[in-house]
C-alpha cells in the first residue's frame, strides 16, 4: 500500500508518496481501507513540528478518515469487516489503509458518503464541545465567529444556531463572508477591511458579544476580548494565525469574563462518555439536515501536499477532503 510520508520536518512540499508494509491489527485494534481523509489545521503544524503531538519520524499525517474495515484484531467485537465507519485518528490517515483502536471509531450515520463522513467529526465535535460544554451558549445569545469560513468555524456557526444563538461571522474574504451567511450567519464582519471593534459594538448595541469563538489567535483575539459582553466566554480553540497573543489580564476583570480553554483532543481521552453522548447529538443533527459539511476541494491522495498548502495559506473554506481510491 501507498501513504503520504513525514520523513523530515518542514512544509507540506517535504512529503513523499511511498509504498509502506501494510498494517496488521493488534489486539483491540482494527485496520481501515481508507476511502476519505479531510485536511485540518493541526496537520499543518505536525509535519513542521509545531504541534503538542509529536509522532516519532517517520510517520503519515491526517487526522480523520471514512473508510471500510477489513480487519481486525483479538478482543474486538463492536465492528467486524465491512462495517462502513469514521475515525479521528491523531495522525496517520493520509495512507491507503490505517490501524487504531477499535474503540476510536464511529459507525457512519446512514445516508452520509465517504467524503462528508470524514470531513465531519473533529470539526463539528470541536465546536459541539466548545459552544455547549466550555461556552455554556444559550439562546438569545450573541455568539461572534473568528475566522469564521474554516471548517470548525462554519461548524461553530451551524451549532450557534441549533442551540438559539444570533451568529455574527468574521473572515478576512467577501466571498468566505458568503459562505458563512449560507450556513446561518445573521450578521457578518470583513475585519480586513472594516474595524473589528466598531463593527462589534455596531451590531450588539453597544452590550458586545457573549461568546467568542476564537480559533484563530494573533491580533483579533485581544480586539475580541475587548468588545466582549458583561460575564462573556472567550473560548480559544486554536492559532491559525500563527501566534499565541498575550492577553492583558485586567480585561477579564473589567468585564467580568472568563477566557476558556478548549483542548477537545484530550476530552476525548478523558470524558469518553460525554464524547460519545455528543457525537450522538451530532449524528442527530446531521440526520435533521441541520448540519451541512463543507467541502470545498477534493484531491487524491498523492496531492495531499498541495492541499496542506492550501491550508497553511489559509485558502481554504470549509474543509478540504483527500480521496484514496
Amino acid at each position: 500500500m501507498k501513504a503520504i510520508l513525514c520523513k523530515a520536518y518542514g512544509p507540506p512540499e517535504t512529503l513523499v508518496f511511498e509504498e509502506v508494509a501494510p498494517p496488521v491489527p493488534g489486539p483491540g485494534e482494527a485496520v481501515i481501507a481508507v476511502k476519505a481523509a479531510s485536511v485540518n489545521f493541526p496537520d499543518v503544524l505536525i509535519i513542521e513540528n509545531k504541534y503538542q503531538v509529536k509522532p516519532p519520524l517517520p510517520f503519515s499525517p491526517g487526522s480523520e478518515l471514512a473508510g471500510v474495515v477489513t480487519t481486525v484484531g483479538d478482543g474486538v467485537t463492536t465492528f467486524r469487516p465491512g462495517d462502513r465507519v469514521m475515525a479521528i485518528t491523531g495522525y496517520g490517515a493520509f495512507a491507503e489503509a490505517v490501524k487504531t483502536e477499535a474503540r476510536r471509531l464511529l459507525a457512519m450515520p446512514p445516508g452520509m458518503d465517504f467524503a462528508t463522513a470524514a470531513a465531519f467529526g473533529l470539526t463539528y465535535a470541536t465546536s459541539e464541545h466548545a459552544l455547549v460544554d466550555r461556552g455554556a451558549l444559550k439562546s438569545g445569545e450573541t455568539l461572534l465567529v473568528l475566522g469564521a469560513a474554516g471548517g470548525v468555524g462554519l461548524a461553530a456557526i451551524e451549532i450557534g444556531k441549533i442551540l438559539g444563538a444570533r451568529v455574527i461571522a468574521c473572515a478576512s474574504t467577501d466571498d468566505k463572508l458568503a459562505v458563512c451567511r449560507e450556513h446561518g450567519a445573521d450578521e457578518t464582519i470583513n475585519y480586513a477591511t472594516e474595524d473589528l471593534r466598531e463593527r462589534i459594538k455596531a451590531l450588539t448595541g453597544g452590550a458586545g458579544a457573549d461568546v467568542v469563538y476564537d480559533p484563530v489567535g494573533g491580533q483579533y483575539t485581544e480586539l475580541a476580548l475587548r468588545s466582549i459582553a458583561w460575564r462573556g466566554r472567550l473560548l480559544v480553540v486554536g492559532f491559525a494565525a500563527g501566534e499565541i497573543p498575550k492577553i492583558p489580564l485586567n480585561l477579564t476583570l473589567l468585564k467580568g469574563c472568563s477566557i476558556v480553554g478548549v483542548f477537545w483532543g484530550d476530552f476525548t481521552r478523558r470524558e469518553p462518555q460525554h464524547f460519545a453522548e455528543a457525537m450522538g447529538r451530532l449524528g442527530r443533527w446531521y440526520a435533521e439536515g441541520r448540519l451541512k459539511p463543507h467541502i470545498s476541494a477534493t484531491f487524491p491522495l498523492h496531492r495531499a501536499p498541495e492541499a496542506l498548502a492550501l491550508m497553511a495559506a489559509r485558502k481554504v473554506t470549509g474543509k478540504v477532503v483527500l480521496t484514496a481510491d
